[in-house]
């Protein structure tokens, strides 16, 4: 056993089966042994490679898109320009890098990276300078917002509820007789009917961030870019776990794997909604960028010798890749046209 799971059994022997989100909160942030407190996990010597790691493209894109949306708001200034769930700081490192194409953007634009991990915040600060650290969304200023979070949702705890013919149980973390971490379930609830052993999740912690990002777009303008693998009003378990870029029971190392769920962006859209931001339609990863004329931008890389950027659109592009298993979300001020490559959620089919 880990040092976390042998800390998880003792509490599990004194207070009884820990609800899911207790133990993702656990093994991803705990002071001393969560995954995220002790390491770097990005790129080929870590866990998972995220698009930014992959190309300079996916930032560039992101930040043009923002540009082109700071400009259509009228170039406010000040404005924050946030990440949340900033990794190693490459994805912003690439942003700043294409804003400054726009005259004054990046001089208006103070830095802020949202960031819980004391040894990320490090990191971040080797790559981008004397930047701004907020421990939640909450800190973030009150004035014009430009945001963007990268596979941040995915790594929020969630809860799962399976219905049985008694009602819904929650799954909860126990022991088995040999001492080891197990899945359980908790007594059944009255709930609404769906099929016998179907599998619901919830995040209860990702709509308190909606709405603090929402509200300030709300109140200040500017705009949000949401990316993460998920659906929009998904169900079934999508509980899992990413060591050394390979699939591995949830269980078995806490502390030392990447803990996610797919993200539900309904009840996201519908949160931003209930701040009044606008909100967009959904959209793979692959097409988003391709409207963004990813492609040219790859051609011009190749031209100037990066033998690896075909490669690099093909990943993140493609349907077989990142293409679609990736979703982007935007959101944005009422006053203002939609963001770059996006869509106004607008219909009643649009929230089914």
């Amino acid at each position: 056993m880990t040092s976390l799971a042998r800390l998880i059994a003792s509490r599990i022997r004194l207070s009884g089966p820990l609800r899911l989100d207790e133990y993702m909160q656990l093994c991803l942030l705990h002071p001393q042994h969560g995954y995220y407190a002790t390491r770097d996990p990005f790129g080929r010597a870590g866990d998972f490679i995220t698009a930014p790691e992959i190309s300079q493209m996916f930032g560039e894109m992101i930040g043009l898109a923002l540009a082109q949306t700071w400009l259509d708001q009228g170039r406010p200034a000040p404005f924050t320009l946030a990440e949340i769930g900033p990794g190693r700081g490459t994805l912003m490192a690439d942003i700043l890098r294409a804003i400054r194409i726009v005259p004054g953007m990046a001089e208006a634009a103070q830095v802020t990276l949202v960031e819980a991990s004391a040894h990320l915040r490090g990191v971040q600060r080797a790559r981008l300078g004397d930047i701004v650290h907020a421990g939640t969304a909450a800190e973030l200023p009150e004035q014009p917002l430009f945001l963007v979070a990268n596979e941040f949702f995915d790594a929020l705890p969630i809860r799962q509820f399976q219905r049985m013919p008694e009602g819904w149980a929650e799954r909860i973390v126990a022991l088995d007789p040999q001492g080891r971490l197990t899945l359980g379930l908790a007594a059944p609830e009255p709930g609404p009917d769906a099929p016998l052993g179907e599998v619901r999740e919830t995040c209860p912690s990702a709509l308190p961030v909606i709405a603090e990002i929402s509200g300030r777009i709300a109140r200040h303008g500017g705009a949000a870019i949401l990316i993460d693998y998920g659906n929009w009003n998904g169900r079934g378990d999508t509980f899992q776990a990413l060591r050394q870029h390979a699939p591995e029971d949830p269980l078995a190392n806490p502390g030392e794997a990447d803990l996610t769920a797919h993200v539900d962006f309904l009840p996201l859209a519908h949160a931003a909604r209930a701040e009044g931001a606008q909100v967009s339609r959904m959209i793979p990863q692959g097409p988003w960028l391709e409207r963004l004329d990813i492609g040219t931008r790859a051609a011009r890389l190749a031209a100037a010798g990066d033998a690896g950027a075909g490669a690099a659109l093909h990943r993140l592009t493609a349907p077989g890749e990142m293409g679609q298993l990736f979703k982007v979300l935007a959101l944005w001020s009422p006053t203002a046209p939609a963001p770059p490559g996006f869509d106004p959620l607008e219909t009643h089919a649009d929230n089914a």
